[in-house]
């Protein structure tokens, strides 16, 4: 299987990062994708991609980092868009529960990085936190515009009725562990409800650890707790969902299975 939302170039990963990623093929995943939320972690992401074949990356400034966003910053990204296994933009978007970058700028770095991934011709990532109707908006403003633009749904945590707008958009959305918490009602229930053509898996490492580990560090072989779960859910078996979800985050990315 696939885990399409990582951050490894976390401090928490120093100690044993190397052999964690070797690890990952004979622990069941085929890739992982290294997520940028600013520039330092997109240069990152790009030379993890690089010393590694299991590992892809994407480029980008995250809402609570929307206050650092300069020129040079995005011509930093317009740099390393040009590198080979760099397969989105993001993670972007809206963060209101912190109040680590203002709104109004977060809604101004939004909408600019927005036009820089379709000048660039690159799917998006989305964060939204707490903000769930500007970020929807701000997408299907965005999708009306450029029809062909892709998104994905970082981490989930809306209603159901939201996850079916954006699903009747073509977006995408990812689950993680949260999935398996035992409080998680809706999350399940989104889970339940989302189409297996629009569902992407991912573990968001090293945050949001699913249970059984809940309380740990999160790792990329973790995925497959979230799978069992959502498999569980839906009352498929294992096999049927990963196939889905591989072939989805393949789609979404452009990478061949």
């Amino acid at each position: 299987m696939i885990d399409s939302h990582v951050h490894l170039d976390d401090r928490r990963f120093k100690r044993d990062r190397d052999f964690l990623i070797r690890s990952l093929e004979k622990n069941g995943v085929d890739y992982v994708v290294n997520i940028g939320v600013d520039l330092r972690s997109s240069k990152d992401s790009v030379l993890l991609s690089k010393k590694y074949d299991n590992v892809y990356a994407t480029i980008g400034v995250h809402p609570h980092e929307a206050k650092n966003y300069t020129q040079e910053v995005e011509d930093g990204l317009r740099h390393l868009a040009k590198e080979e296994k760099v397969v989105a933009f993001g993670e972007i978007g809206l963060d209101f529960y912190y109040d680590n970058s203002p709104r109004d700028i977060q809604i101004e770095v939004f909408e600019t990085q927005l036009e820089l991934a379709e000048e660039l011709g690159l799917p998006i990532v989305i964060h939204s936190r707490e903000a769930a109707k500007p970020t929807f908006d701000r997408i299907k403003a965005h999708i009306e515009k450029y029809p062909n633009s892709k998104f994905l749904i970082h981490c989930y945590s809306g209603s159901v009725e939201m996850m079916k707008d954006y699903t009747d958009l073509g977006c995408y959305i990812a689950l993680g562990g949260v999935v398996t918490f035992q409080n998680a009602k809706v999350p399940k229930e989104v889970a339940k409800q989302v189409p297996l053509d629009k569902l992407i898996l991912e573990t968001d490492s090293p945050y949001l650890t699913p249970d059984p580990f809940r309380g740990r560090r999160n790792e990329p072989m973790y995925v497959k707790f979230v799978a069992e779960k959502i498999a569980k859910i839906k009352g498929i078996s294992v096999g049927e969902l990963v196939e889905h979800t591989d072939k989805n985050t393949n789609t979404f990315y452009g990478i061949k299975g």
